[in-house]
């Protein structure tokens, strides 16, 4: 006969054995990053530097690999949910519309902060340490490389935008159709789950991705590396934390009338993913996610946010471009005039969907200093440090892709204000489908505060 404490010895062990909250491990990932990439760069240690280059290599490759199929039926099934929302046009030039105005709003802040902060005079760089890049971003290669001339290209060489294109052309096909589309519709809405199903797993490799990354960076490139970009990296994480913490919650508290707070408690989920992961699209279904817990219904969230995590990057298309065209005009002792910082600001916020979500913001930054007339090898002036700054670009573009939603539906009357208001944050492990899923905050709790609803899948 078992004894009266067995019941609770498994459970008691389990508990033992459970992993550290994601955000912990994120943070541990973190310090050992930068231990490890210390230790591989003072020390010499070949095998460390070879073991985090190839960590942070292939965390990056998973996060690619998703992407392609994941953009695809992202957009169309996104816009086939569009049938199921009432005014959905409406719904989908006001949010296109806060797109704009908020990315005008940061290029803005850019710039303000490039021009009083001259990023570029104070810094030894010279005009010889650029280095032009293999790939470069021009309004006619933007253009014209929309429609792609296959449908196959696009997702082996990861062109973002065409598969946005071929998206869109099958979403509103199949919108056209009505009934006669239900089976795509159904496959696609299934693909998709797979999808996000399986990107999970590639998130829960966050930590590990993360001490690669750092570590990586650390190894390569060192702490010595920080001086001669001192200012450029303040004026982009100091421009990036105000429109993180500045403008937007502005904008929630006086277009919206909601608490600015109770959304970075319900979003804080996927910001933290994004600033390690530095991949909008990798963040996607957690963006999807705590929108959704903030209320916002699911077939405008499902709709709004894949949308942004191609075309809305505040961090990456809007501030980023405005400081490095000022950061590359001093180094190469170039004046730049009122029409300059006019374009700076046209190629912002209608050129932003050439980030298309992806690691790092270079198309973005040759798109700009081209338009300028900028030398374009100030491109490889900004490549040392990109990872350090990808990574507060990252968590504004998806902060941005998360409560633009969260205002039109305020502004449109169809946010749940009880979900809002009851949002909180929660632990990657537990919203992951096929989970627990995360409780709905907008259900009434039990004694212990928490609610007992499930948040639908994402």
């Amino acid at each position: 006969m078992s004894s009266p404490s067995s019941p609770s010895a498994a459970p008691e062990a389990r508990r033992k054995l459970s992993l550290p909250p994601f955000w912990a491990q994120i943070l541990i990932g973190l310090a050992a990053g930068v231990l490890l990439g210390w230790i591989a760069r003072n020390w010499e240690v070949d095998w460390l530097a070879r073991t985090l280059d190839e960590i942070g290599g292939r965390f990056v490759q998973l996060l690619r690999l998703a992407v392609a199929p994941l953009v695809f039926f992202a957009i169309a099934v996104s816009i086939t949910n569009l049938r199921k929302v009432s005014n959905a046009a409406r719904l989908a030039g006001r949010t296109l519309l806060w797109f704009l105005v908020t990315s005008l709003v940061a290029v803005a802040i850019g710039l303000f902060i490039g021009l009083v902060t001259n990023p570029g005079s104070g810094s030894a760089l010279t005009a010889a340490d650029g280095q032009a890049p293999e790939n470069s971003g021009s309004w006619l290669d933007f253009l014209t490389g929309i429609i792609p001339t296959d449908v196959i290209t696009p997702f082996t060489e990861l062109k973002v935008l065409q598969i946005v294109f071929l998206a869109a052309a099958v979403g509103i096909a199949a919108l056209q159709l009505g009934d006669k589309a239900a089976p795509l519709v159904t496959f696609g809405e299934t693909a998709l789950e797979l999808l996000q199903k399986a990107l999970w797993w590639i998130i829960r490799l966050a930590p590990l991705g993360t001490l690669g990354l750092i570590g990586r960076s650390i190894n390569n490139y060192g702490w010595d590396l920080l001086g001669d970009y001192a200012t450029f990296t303040i004026d982009v994480y100091v421009g990036s934390l105000l429109v993180l913490f500045g403008v937007y919650p502005l904008l929630l508290r006086f277009a919206a009338g909601l608490n600015p707070l109770q959304f970075f408690r319900g979003a804080w989920p996927a910001i933290q993913l994004a600033f390690v992961s530095r991949s909008s699209v990798g963040t996607l279904p957690v963006t999807q996610r705590v929108t959704e817990r903030l209320g916002v219904p699911k077939e405008y969230t499902s709709f709004a946010v894949p949308f942004g995590a191609t075309t809305k990057m505040d961090g990456c298309a809007a501030i980023y471009p405005a400081l490095a065209a000022i950061f590359v005009a001093q180094i190469f002792d170039i004046s730049l005039g009122i029409q300059d910082y006019v374009l700076i600001a046209f190629v912002s916020v209608i050129g932003s969907a050439a980030t298309a979500g992806l690691t790092g913001a270079t198309v973005m930054t040759t798109l700009t200093l081209s338009t300028l007339g900028l030398p374009l090898e100030g491109v490889g002036l900004l490549l040392a440090i990109d990872p350090i700054l990808d990574m507060i670009r990252t968590a504004v573009n998806v902060a941005g892709q998360s409560v633009v939603p969260v205002i039109v539906a305020a502004r449109e009357k169809i946010l749940d204000r009880d979900a809002y208001d009851n949002a909180t944050s929660f632990d990657i492990n537990e919203a992951e489908p096929g989970n627990a899923a995360p409780v709905d905050a907008s259900k009434p709790s039990g004694p212990s505060g928490s609610s007992g609803s499930s948040v639908a899948t994402a």
